[in-house]
């Protein structure tokens, strides 16, 4: 004879957004000035002609030594664009992002300082702009990381494509003039991608020989991934397309906390997604437990909502991306 299901409790948790906003500084304006010689003559710089106002001249260096000025920091360029590329988590971008910016634009100051054999002067000009360039699209990428916009190095080089290609051809341009060595892009950015999972695929899952259920409504604008972990083991991870549910049945007894990301573009080389990330969890534990009595069989199913609804009854909190169980 079948004993009788009976749900002890059905419980709603709920997670509530909070966005808060800030007003740009005034923008305050410096007063002009004007600056002359003595002697009422217009002049150029010191030590130039005072006829034609041209500053000294600095003389052309030999390709020779132009190649070891561009050698003692090819090595810091390509290892800073190779280190971007190769970064694994939201801070390690953020922080490779940063370094990359920095030794671009350290290198285009100290080469528009010198002057390069005449015969490369447009590449060597070019080349300088496109590392310019480059560094100045880096410093707004940055931002974009911050702000969990973009997620991932892959992410990052495509959102940089245009100024990494134009660097990488500026690049060969001067290399291709004189063997020197400017190659220092050596990744190739992809276009924008929007890969996802169908609703209900498990990215981990254990043994689920239990009798109670979890059902995920993921009311949201973006799809999520749901990890539920026991103790220090992750007991499964699923994914939930925006606007959509699922339920993992079978889940054993035990306390769980649930951990959850929205996005978009699930990378699953990576186990994340690539662009407009979120991280948080729930800040109260749920427990499954099953009561075996003489004529019973009891047990706990959870339904937990990942949008804000009206009765929500569970905070969260956000969590570190480097802290969020992959």
């Amino acid at each position: 004879m079948a004993s009788p299901r009976l749900i002890s409790c059905v419980l709603a948790l709920a997670t509530v957004t909070l966005a808060a906003c800030s007003s740009p500084p005034p923008l305050t304006g410096g007063e002009p000035k004007v600056s002359g010689v003595a002697d009422g003559k217009g002049g150029g710089a010191p030590g130039g002609d005072p006829t034609t106002g041209a500053g000294p001249s600095v003389s052309a260096l030999t390709p020779e030594a132009y190649k070891g000025e561009l050698d003692s920091r090819h090595k810091t360029m390509l290892g800073a664009i190779n280190g971007l590329a190769g970064a694994r988590g939201v801070q390690s971008l953020n922080q490779r992002v940063d370094k990359a910016e920095q030794a671009l634009s350290g290198a285009a100051d100290a080469l528009s300082a010198i002057s390069p054999p005449a015969d490369v002067r447009a590449q060597h000009d070019a080349y300088v702009t496109s590392l310019r360039d480059f560094a100045a699209e880096l410093g707004s990428t940055a931002g974009k990381v911050g702000s969990r916009e973009l997620c991932t190095s892959s992410a990052v080089l495509s959102d940089l494509g245009t100024k990494l290609t134009a660097l990488n051809k500026a690049g060969e341009a001067l290399q291709g003039a004189g063997d020197y060595p400017a190659d220092i892009v050596t990744v190739k950015a992809g276009g924008k991608q929007n890969r996802r999972l169908k609703n209900g695929a498990f990215i981990r899952r254990t043994s689920l020989g239990g009798r109670s259920s979890l059902e995920v409504d993921n009311g949201g604008s973006r799809d999520a991934v749901v990890t539920v972990v026991k103790g220090g083991s992750k007991t499964f991870s699923v994914y939930v397309r925006k606007r959509a549910k699922f339920k993992v049945r079978g889940v054993p007894d035990g306390s769980y906390k649930i951990y959850f990301t929205h996005g978009v573009d699930w990378d699953g080389k990576s186990k994340s997604f690539t662009r407009q990330c979120s991280f948080e969890r729930f800040q109260k534990s749920v427990k499954f437990k099953t009561t075996v009595t003489a004529t019973q069989i009891l047990w706990h199913d959870w339904r937990v909502t990942l949008h804000a609804i009206s009765g929500g009854n569970a905070r969260t909190a956000p969590v570190n991306p480097d802290d969020f169980p992959s």
